[in-house]
């Protein structure tokens, strides 16, 4: 099969952000040009111009596609010819920078791959919404863990009725790398994670509780009702939380917890689900990626693990694989699966082929207004001692 066909080349790359001292940067720019199927072209690496220039030869990015804002890049590809213009933006930045970055790029004709959460608040979220919805745009949401085989398996199996009808979704994301106040040490990702001017309305909920809701909601399809949350700042000084948990009500009857930590002692990325259905359950860690724990009463507890050729692999598990069972696929490979879903559509787009910007197989812009509006009504509630509110959007039904 030619590359990216029918194009039979390249995705030319656009990276604002991921300068000097960023983690999800680097990601990234991995993550995408992990399956040869693009190449990282140009950047406005940094909100500084020099910074932003002098980062590029870290990439690789010539001098000439080395820009000192997204504005200028945006500009200057817009007019070079299509056979060598981007073809694509990926944006990590802080979450205050989010909206316009995407907003113009999306506005200029070009396809997007956004960090999470996709904007600052809501209404940013629901405006670049109409934006991408007036558009013919590709628009991606770096989720991750949706792009792990297990998950993705786990989600097939839930949604062809293996577990019956779910009954409980218990989510959480526990770190403890903020257990002191980093932050006053300036150092660079905590400085602007408990920063509400930079972050938003929500500290650890709106920077890892967001993964944990959106797994969910990936892997089971239950629409939510609604919400009552309680969020707290452990760690004196700080201003944003750093844990917090929410119970949730689902349209058919289920109830879920989320929790999230970033003060919990010794606890790294430990991202679990357990899903409770009337036949039967799923457990899946991400510390643990390899391995789906399916449990029913009174029969032994069967370990499924990643095996692409195995005939209990569902076809979008067994898809999202890239080794042959025994060797470990994680974080990087798990981001390049979003990745490559969103190249499949990228290339049908360029080829001048209608695209779907709602029902795809990876998170896209409509995922992220609902992550928006469950960290908004996680504060609210939180704030109003923990009262139920409403956690349906309609805009973002799917």
């Amino acid at each position: 099969m030619a590359l990216n066909e029918p194009l039979n080349r390249k995705l030319r790359m656009a990276l604002v952000g991921g300068g000097a001292g960023s983690f999800i940067g680097r990601v990234h720019s991995i993550a995408a040009c992990l399956d040869n199927r693009a190449v990282l072209t140009a950047g406005a690496l940094s909100s500084n111009p020099e910074r932003a220039k002098s980062s590029a030869p870290d990439y690789g990015i010539a001098d000439s596609r080395a820009y000192g804002s997204y504005e200028a890049m945006l500009d200057g590809e817009s007019k070079l010819p299509e056979d060598e213009r981007i073809d694509f933006v990926s944006i990590a930045t802080p979450n205050h920078t989010h909206f316009e970055v995407a907003r113009a790029a999306v506005e200029a004709g070009f396809n997007v791959v956004c960090d999470k959460p996709m904007t600052f608040d809501l209404a940013q979220a629901e405006s670049l919404l109409e934006t991408v919805q007036n558009s013919d745009v590709v628009f991606a949401v770096s989720h991750n863990y949706t792009g792990y085989p297990l998950v993705r398996q786990a989600r097939e199996m839930i949604l062809s009725g293996e577990l019956g009808e779910i009954n409980a979704i218990r989510s959480q994301y526990i770190q403890g790398w903020l257990r002191t106040q980093l932050e006053a040490e300036d150092q660079k990702q905590a400085a602007w994670r408990t920063d509400p001017a930079k972050s938003g309305a929500a500290g650890a909920f709106g920077d890892i509780a967001t993964h944990a809701y959106n797994l969910g909601r990936y892997m089971t399809g239950v629409l939510p009702d609604s919400v009552s949350c309680h969020l707290k700042a452990f760690v004196e000084g700080r201003k944003l939380d750093d844990y917090g948990t929410a119970v949730i009500r689902y349209e058919n009857g289920a109830l879920g917890t989320v929790t999230a930590s970033q003060i919990s002692h010794g606890r790294e990325n430990d991202l679990e689900i357990e899903i409770d259905g009337t036949k039967g359950s799923l457990r899946w860690r991400q510390e643990n990626p390899n391995e789906l724990i399916y449990r029913q009463n009174g029969k032994a507890h069967q370990i499924y693990t990643r095996d692409p050729n195995a005939e209990y692999m569902t076809g979008s598990g067994a898809g999202a694989c890239r080794l042959p069972s025994g060797h470990p696929e994680a974080f990087f490979e798990a981001f390049a699966n979003v990745y490559t879903a969103a190249f499949d559509a990228m290339a049908k787009r360029a080829a001048g082929e209608k695209i779907d910007q709602r029902d795809t197989i990876y998170p896209n812009v409509y995922d992220g207004v609902e992550g928006m509006y469950f960290i908004q009504q996680c504060v609210n509630s939180s704030a109003d001692n923990a009262a139920w509110l409403p956690l349906k959007h309609a805009a973002a039904r799917k």
